[in-house]
């Protein structure tokens, strides 16, 4: 789980207190995920709930780490059918759902292996993270995840060969479970650490082409993430 390349690249300026630099880094190294809090599971889930109104201040680049390992990181060496597991389930293991990471600097794709952020696009696409008509909510949010499936995961997975796997309607209702799964943990991690999330629909087509997708790969949610906006 903590492997790391062996170039990763120069030292990241976002091992600074926040997550955030003038130029964005090619490739980031996380820090070790330390997400453990003294906050039960009914705890966090009784102050788990939607929040729209998050304000600018930025995330330390421990806080980010944390996130994305609660959301879906590698939690064990060996999971179901030999392949390390996830701290969030998917169909037969196949492990098809990416995480983007959309901040003011660029967009980043989240390599839980590695422990690593690649970067994909040195732009600001928060604006199309969320629909149209609700940009103003949160443009100016530190954080929005954005969840791509990759549906040649599941035809091509390690795990059990079920017939359902390469049917696309039932393709569909594993690749949005599974990213529910993923939204959950995150909103119990905002939960359980004092930070606002909001789950919501984003501007599919802009972020497909945006990200230069390959026809087999589907967005499909967001979540924006940060401190709540103060009043």
């Amino acid at each position: 789980m903590n492997h790391r390349s062996d170039n990763p690249g120069r030292q990241s300026t976002f091992h600074k207190k926040e997550f955030n630099s003038p130029e964005p880094e090619k490739l980031i190294i996380l820090p070790k995920p330390d997400p453990l809090r003294r906050v039960s599971v009914a705890s966090a889930l009784e102050r788990r709930k939607t929040t729209r109104e998050i304000g600018d201040r930025k995330l330390s680049l421990q806080t980010l780490s944390n996130l994305l390992w609660s959301a879906c990181g590698v939690n064990r060496r060996t999971g179901p059918f030999g392949i390390p597991g996830r701290t969030a389930a998917s169909a037969s293991n196949s492990q098809e759902i990416d995480v983007y990471v959309l901040t003011g600097e660029g967009v980043y794709r989240y390599d839980p292996f590695r422990l690593l952020l690649e970067l994909v696009l040195e732009a600001d696409l928060r604006s199309i993270a969320v629909n149209p008509g609700q940009a103003s909510l949160a443009v100016k949010a530190p954080l929005h995840l954005v969840y791509v499936a990759d549906v040649e995961r599941l035809v091509n997975t390690n795990g059990f060969q079920e017939p359902g796997l390469h049917d696309p309607e039932v393709q569909k209702s594993y690749y949005f479970v599974d990213t529910g799964m993923i939204a959950a943990n995150v909103y119990l991690f905002a939960a359980s650490n004092g930070l606002a999330a909001w789950f919501h629909n984003c501007n599919k087509p802009a972020l497909t082409k945006k990200l230069n997708l390959r026809p087999d790969q589907h967005v499909l949610f967001a979540q924006t993430v940060g401190y709540p906006r103060k009043k």
